[in-house]
C-alpha cells in the first residue's frame, strides 16, 4: 500500500492565467522577481572578494610591511639621531618606505580582483549572473577601492601616529600634512591599486598583469637612474619626476627635485590615467568574448 504523498504547498504551486485578449495560459511565476541593480553586483563582488584566501594574504602582508617598516624606521632614526637633529623634519616621512613597498601588496590584489576569475573560468559564471559586463566592473572597482583604501588609512594612520610618538624632538606636522600624508596617499595607493585591477582586465593574465604594473612601478626610476649621457638629461628628470615613487614621495614634501608634480598633482595625475585606462577596459570587455 502507498503513502500518501503531502499536497504541494500553494506558494510553490504554478498559476496559470490567461492574458488579456488570449484564450491561451500563461506562467505567472510564485518567486518574487526582482530587477537587478548595481547594488546586487556589489554585493556578490564584496562577498568574493572577503571569501578568498588571496585577500587575506595580500592584505595581510601589506600591513605587515607598511606598519612593520614604518615603526622599524622610526625606531633606527630615533636611536642614532642627536638631540635637535630631527626638529625641522616631518615625522610622517618615514612612513614612505614601507608604503612604496606595501604597493606591490594592492598591486597585486587589484590584478587578481579581476584576472583570476579569467584564469579559473568563473567569469563565465559572473557574465551569466550579471549580463551587464559595465555593471560587474563598476563593481569590481568600487569593492577593491574601498577595501583598499581603507586598510591603507589605517595602517599609514596608524604609522603616523606612532613615529610621531616615537620621535619627541621631530617637528609636530601641520594639518596639511597629515591630511596629505594619510588620507592622500591612502586614495593614491587605492587608484594605483585600481589602475592594477584596469589593467588585469584588459590582459586577462594574472601573471602578465602583475609584471606590467611591477615595471610601472619601478621599471621609470631604475631606467633614469642608469641615464648618464647628457643629452638624456631632459629624459631622465621626466623620468624621476613622474615615477611612482617619487609622486608618492611629494605626499611627504620630499620630492627628487625642484619642477614636476607637486601638492596634490600626483593624484590627479593617478586619476587621470587610470579613468582613461578604465575606458578603455570597457570598451574592449563589451567587443570581447569571456
Amino acid at each position: 500500500m502507498s503513502t500518501p504523498q503531502p499536497p504541494m504547498p500553494q506558494t510553490a504551486a504554478p498559476n496559470w492565467q490567461a492574458a488579456p485578449g488570449s484564450s491561451y495560459p500563461t506562467y505567472t511565476s510564485p518567486i518574487p522577481v526582482v530587477r537587478a541593480h548595481l547594488g546586487h553586483a556589489i554585493a556578490s563582488e564584496w562577498t568574493k572578494i572577503r571569501s578568498v584566501r588571496s585577500t587575506m594574504w595580500t592584505l595581510g602582508v601589506f600591513v605587515l610591511l607598511v606598519v612593520g617598516i614604518g615603526l622599524a624606521a622610526a625606531a633606527l632614526v630615533a636611536a642614532n639621531s642627536s638631540e635637535g637633529s630631527m626638529s625641522g623634519e616631518n615625522p610622517l616621512a618615514l612612513g614612505f618606505f614601507g608604503l612604496l613597498l606595501g604597493s606591490m601588496c594592492i598591486i597585486t590584489l587589484g590584478v587578481l580582483t579581476t584576472a583570476s576569475e579569467y584564469g579559473t573560468g568563473m567569469i563565465r559564471t559572473t557574465m551569466t549572473a550579471c549580463p551587464s559586463r559595465a555593471r560587474v566592473l563598476a563593481a569590481k572597482a568600487i569593492v577593491f577601492f574601498v577595501v583598499a583604501f581603507v586598510v591603507t588609512l589605517a595602517s599609514a594612520l596608524l604609522v603616523a601616529l606612532a613615529d610621531v610618538s616615537i620621535l619627541d624632538d621631530a617637528r609636530e606636522p601641520t594639518g596639511s600634512e597629515w591630511l596629505k600624508g594619510t588620507v592622500g596617499i591612502s586614495l593614491y595607493i587605492a587608484l594605483l591599486g585600481l589602475l592594477s585591477l584596469v589593467v588585469g582586465s584588459i590582459i586577462r593574465h594574472s601573471a602578465g598583469a602583475i609584471t606590467i604594473m611591477i615595471g610601472v612601478l619601478l621599471a621609470p626610476m631604475v631606467i633614469a637612474l642608469f641615464m648618464f649621457s647628457e643629452s638624456l638629461k631632459d629624459v631622465q628628470e621626466a623620468l624621476l619626476e613622474y615615477s611612482i615613487p617619487n609622486q608618492l614621495s611629494v605626499f611627504y614634501s620630499q620630492s627628487l627635485s625642484d619642477s614636476g608634480p607637486s601638492g596634490w598633482d600626483p593624484l590627479w595625475i593617478m586619476l587621470g590615467v587610470t579613468a582613461a585606462a578604465f575606458a578603455g577596459a570597457y570598451a574592449l570587455l563589451e567587443k570581447r568574448d569571456v
